[in-house]
C-alpha cells in the first residue's frame, strides 16, 4: 500500500481529499469567511465548502483573481452561495474595514476559516510597521478574529449550531527562532531568517489557536478553536523562493500534496461531525497530531495573547 495512504482514526490520510473528507455532509444554512480565498488551498475550501452548501465570504487582496475563482465554481455548482470581499491581512485598517462591514451586514457567521499567509518572504514591514509575515499570518487573523467573535457567538446562540474557527498553521512552527516567539525582535532586520520568521509566524497560529480555545471554554459558548498543518502542497506560497520552486514544479509533484488534497483538513475540521466540540488540537491530514514543545507552552501563549493586543492597541 502507498504509505501516504494509511487511514488514520478519523477514517482519512494523507490523500485524501477535502470532497472525500466532507462526502454526504449537508452544511446547508452555515456561513462561512475564508481568507485568502483566491488561489491555492483557500480556492479549494471555498469550493468545497459552497459544493457542501456552505456560503462562502470570500476575504481576499487580490479582486479579480476571487471573482474569476467565484465564476468558475458557479460554472460547476450553479447553486452556489458565494460574495467576495476585499480584505488584506497585513492591513490593521483593511482588517477593521472588512469586519465592519461582514457585521453591518447582517449575516450570520458559523465558521472562520483564517487560511491567507505568505511564506520565507525577504524582509519586508507591513503598512503598519511590523514585520510582515508576522503581521499577515498571526497580527491579521487575531484582529479579525477578535472583531467578529462577538458575531459568532450571536449566531451559535440564536442558530442552536456550533461554531468553528479553523487557523492554517503548519508544521513549520517547529523552525521558528529558538526562543519561539521573538517578542523584543519582531521588527529587527539585523537578526532576520525568512525561514525562522514564517515558524515564528506559524507557531504564533498555534498558540493564538489555544488560547482561544481556553478562553471559548472558559466563556461557556458553542465555539471550538482549532489548527492544523495542511501539508506540503503546490500552491503559489513558493514564489519567493526560486530553487524550492523549481523542486516543486518538477520532483515535488510526485510527493507533495495537490490543493485537492491540501484543503482537506481545513474542511474536515469546519465541518466533519467528528470534530464537534472538539477544541484546542492541533490537525494532519485529517487526524489530531502533536505540535513541538513550544506550540504546547500555555504561558507562552498567554504572554503572546497579551503582547498581540498591546500591539494592535498601539496601531
Amino acid at each position: 500500500m502507498w504509505p501516504f495512504s494509511k487511514k488514520g482514526v478519523s477514517g482519512f490520510s494523507w490523500s485524501s481529499t477535502a470532497e472525500q473528507v466532507t462526502h454526504g455532509i449537508d452544511a446547508t444554512g452555515l456561513t462561512a469567511i475564508v481568507t485568502g480565498a483566491s488561489s491555492g488551498i483557500g480556492a479549494e475550501t471555498t469550493r468545497v465548502l459552497a459544493l457542501r452548501g456552505v456560503h462562502v465570504i470570500m476575504g481576499v487582496r487580490n479582486l479579480v483573481a476571487a471573482k474569476d475563482v467565484k465564476e468558475t465554481i458557479l460554472k460547476d455548482i450553479p447553486s452556489a452561495k458565494i460574495d467576495v470581499m476585499e480584505l488584506d491581512l497585513s492591513s490593521l485598517e483593511s482588517v477593521k474595514k472588512f469586519a465592519s462591514e461582514f457585521i453591518s451586514s447582517g449575516l450570520p457567521l458559523n465558521i472562520l476559516i483564517n487560511n491567507a499567509g505568505i511564506m520565507a518572504c525577504p524582509f519586508m514591514l507591513s503598512k503598519d510597521n511590523i514585520e510582515l509575515q508576522f503581521a499577515t499570518n498571526h497580527l491579521g487573523h487575531f484582529l479579525l478574529t477578535d472583531l467578529l467573535l462577538e458575531t459568532m457567538k450571536k449566531t451559535t446562540r440564536e442558530s442552536k449550531k456550533d461554531g468553528r474557527i479553523v487557523i492554517v498553521s503548519s508544521d513549520a512552527h517547529l523552525f521558528a527562532y529558538s526562543e519561539g516567539i521573538r517578542f523584543d525582535k519582531i521588527n529587527d532586520q539585523s537578526s532576520y531568517s525568512k525561514w525562522r520568521a514564517y515558524g515564528q509566524s506559524k507557531l504564533a497560529n498555534i498558540l493564538h489557536s489555544n488560547e482561544l480555545a481556553r478562553k471559548l471554554k472558559e466563556d461557556g459558548v458553542d465555539i471550538t478553536a482549532n489548527c492544523l498543518h495542511p501539508g506540503a502542497i503546490t500552491t503559489n506560497l513558493v514564489r519567493h523562493n526560486s530553487t524550492i520552486k523549481g523542486i516543486v514544479n518538477t520532483v515535488g509533484r510526485l510527493v507533495l500534496k495537490n490543493v485537492e488534497q491540501g484543503a482537506a483538513t481545513t474542511c474536515y475540521i469546519a465541518l466533519h461531525p467528528q470534530v464537534k466540540g472538539v477544541s484546542g488540537e492541533f490537525f494532519s491530514d485529517s487526524n489530531v497530531a502533536k505540535t513541538g514543545s513550544k506550540g504546547r507552552d500555555a504561558d507562552l501563549a498567554k504572554k503572546l495573547w497579551n503582547f498581540t493586543l498591546n500591539l494592535i492597541q498601539e496601531k
